[in-house]
């Protein structure tokens, strides 16, 4: 099937259903489900372009009070992982979320989380890059150079940039839950400023996986983020 550029309302259209759907899964069905494996190539688009979210084989499921748990046998997309599960196997919604939020940098920018190079800075991951670019007052420079002659609703890319950066902190206390994020990308909450996030420099993070001695399994993407085809 041929894949097409997407513009800005579908992206946002995307970035809100992965959000609503993990709501659902972290907070409004029966079972918490922790999907530990969220990246594009998990997501699926009908012909309407909304997403829904596959391959549940990875999930774990939490009941009662119980909000975290641990595994010696860490599984999952390398770029995707948070950093407290993938160098100490612990899993929560919070590390779905910090996957989320590599998931909207990668559909603002078109680039993806793994393999990402940039041009100054040898390393520097997308994540640090998105950091460093909101730091400096140049967010808009993450968007993606194939929508820049498409309609771009400003605000709202900006919401989804910083809503990615809180989603990526490096402590997963300081992450929203899903419903927070929800009601931040519809312009209903106040944005806090984000916290430094993990995996800024690729170095630092490929160290930290080498000197992990837990057993790590880990799978591979490979699906290109600039576009998205409906299925």
């Amino acid at each position: 099937m041929q894949s097409k550029l997407l513009e800005w309302p579908k992206r946002f259209q995307i970035i809100f259903g992965i959000a609503r759907g993990f709501q659902y899964l972290h907070q409004d069905s029966r079972l918490r489900i922790v999907h530990r494996d969220l990246k594009a190539s998990n997501i699926l688009l009908d012909n309407e372009m909304n997403p829904k979210i596959s391959d549940f084989g990875m999930a774990r499921t939490f009941g009662g009070d119980q909000t975290t748990g641990k595994t010696n046998r860490v599984v999952g997309t390398y770029g995707y992982m948070a950093p407290e599960y993938a160098f100490n196997g612990i899993f929560s919604t919070k590390s779905d979320i910090f996957s989320f939020g590599i998931t909207v940098l990668e559909i603002v920018s078109g680039k993806r989380s793994t393999g990402f190079n940039h041009e100054n800075i040898e390393g520097l991951t997308l994540i640090g890059h998105a950091w460093a670019l909101l730091k400096e007052g140049r967010p808009f420079d993450l968007i993606d150079v194939h929508m820049k002659d498409s309609y771009v609703n400003l605000q709202e890319v900006l919401r989804c940039i910083h809503v990615g950066l809180l989603c990526v902190q490096q402590n997963p206390m300081d992450r929203p839950d899903m419903s927070s994020v929800v009601l931040m990308l519809n312009g209903e909450r106040e944005l806090p400023q984000p916290k430094s996030p993990g995996y800024f420099l690729e170095k630092d993070s490929q160290e930290r996986y080498q000197a992990s001695t837990k057993p790590q399994s880990f799978s591979k993407n490979t699906m290109t983020i600039t576009t998205f085809a409906g299925r």
